[in-house]
């Protein structure tokens, strides 16, 4: 897993959001923008990731912050699981691993004794020049916006 480390450039990606609509990181280029990436939309871990970013999205907006969420599920999926949560940002359906490759968090995982290729559970907060500040590998996803802003 050739994962983005601090200080390295984003590159470029272009991915379709939930709705369908067309997002590139040169969308946020001047904005902070945190990219956080998740296994699979609509499961426990996931659900409370995502809902503590909903719930802290004002205080992360008032420091500066865009927010960008990223999983291999469909759009229809990533669909529902915005509806469904009222999160207030894009949720990208990148099936095609496009963005999961881009950022290097596609790799070997193990759950339960079994070895599988998953997505790992990570958040990268980008500058404004869309360079990586800070990679946040061991998420909490009961308190994830407090790590981001720590």
């Amino acid at each position: 897993m050739n994962t983005l480390k601090q200080g390295d450039a984003v590159p470029n990606f272009t991915a379709k959001d939930e709705q369908g609509n067309t997002i590139s990181l040169s969308d946020y280029k001047g904005k902070k923008l945190v990219v956080f990436f998740y296994p699979k939309a609509s499961t426990p871990g996931c659900t409370v990731e995502a809902c503590n970013l909903r719930d802290n999205y004002e205080v992360l907006q008032d420091q500066g912050y865009e927010l960008l969420g990223v999983s291999a599920d469909s759009a229809k999926r990533q669909a529902n699981f915005k509806n469904k949560y009222e999160f207030p940002f894009p949720l990208l359906a990148d099936e095609d691993k496009t963005v999961i490759n881009a950022f290097g968090v596609w790799g070997p995982k193990k759950f339960m004794g079994k070895e599988y290729e998953g997505i790992h559970r990570m958040t990268f907060l980008i500058n404004e020049k869309g360079v990586v500040e800070r990679v946040i590998e061991k998420v909490k996803t009961k308190d994830h916006a407090a790590q981001i802003l720590a």
